[in-house]
């Protein structure tokens, strides 16, 4: 299968040229310090991590819950993080690694309740497909209008809501602030979800395994159980340095090809879109 990505890799960049352009355009502006030969070196790096998503995730549609569990690595301390939720958690993630993989791999591992929200695909037939793998294991998959819905279901047993946070959402109603250089806005989702049913909230990272083709490790730092105690858009702040701080140490891994910076920063932005206060967390001495 990773023969195949190879020559995909070179097919679908160096001769069809797939999103060339807004591949230069990230890595040149995320990373202005670097030469043009240190940025050619992380282009034809992702070009086979891109590839090889799609490869896996096409293998991963029959595979055993077995294989699964032996492509990711979780430590004890992510296992007991998310066994210690009582009730409800928000984990929140960066396209980096292999997320559809990750999402098998925490649903078999049955820890809690996984509920995935994720924007439909114009396609149904592969909104279908992708549906039909994402909950092979016993995931939840949530539309975006549709979560808060889902999160009103009595349970008897915890859940983790997973939030992949860095797409590119609506000017007018993000929370903005600075990643990778550039002006960037974020989902507030996150945010809104964790106060409104006072949830724990996590920050998730799936890095790739040196030297280990198609393997990860899956790690999930407990950030805190009382969200609401915090001033308003630091969770997310921290989450997008931390996010930033993983990307800068292995640069390839993160889903260069998509238009992250597409919108402008609008010129007024109302108070929800502003970080209530800051600099408090930066004396702490954490890296996020």
């Amino acid at each position: 299968m990773f023969r195949i990505s190879d020559v995909a890799a070179f097919v679908l960049f160096r001769v069809l040229g797939y999103r060339r352009k807004v591949i230069r355009e990230n890595l040149r502006r995320s990373f202005p310090e670097k030469t043009g030969r240190e940025l050619a070196v992380i282009r034809k790096q992702f070009y086979v991590h891109f590839t090889d998503l799609i490869v896996e995730t096409i293998k991963f549609t029959a595979c055993t819950r077995e294989e699964v569990l032996s492509r990711i690595v979780m430590s004890e301390a992510s296992e007991q993080a998310l066994r210690r939720i009582k009730k409800g958690g928000v984990c929140l993630l960066g396209h980096r690694g292999n997320w559809e993989m990750a999402n098998l791999f925490i649903s078999a591992k049955n820890l809690v309740e996984p509920i995935v929200v994720y924007k439909p695909l114009a396609s149904t037939s592969f909104e279908s497909w992708f549906k039909k793998l994402r909950t092979r294991f016993g995931s939840t998959m949530v539309p975006m209008k549709q979560v808060y819905e889902e999160l009103e279901k009595e349970r008897d047993h915890p859940y983790a809501v997973y939030l992949v946070n860095d797409q590119s959402p609506n000017p007018k109603t993000a929370y903005w602030t600075t990643f990778l250089n550039q002006d960037t806005g974020v989902y507030r989702g996150a945010e809104i979800i964790s106060r409104k049913y006072e949830a724990e909230v996590f920050f998730c990272d799936i890095s790739k395994i040196e030297g280990r083709r198609g393997c990860y490790e899956v790690e999930i730092i407990p950030f805190t159980s009382q969200p609401s105690s915090f001033p308003l858009n630091e969770i997310l702040e921290r989450q997008i340095r931390y996010l930033e701080s993983c990307i800068l140490k292995q640069p390839h891994n993160w889903l260069w090809s998509h238009k992250r910076w597409k919108h402008p920063r609008p010129a007024k932005l109302t108070q929800d879109q502003l970080l209530e206060t800051s600099g408090e967390w930066e004396r702490t001495g954490q890296s996020f």
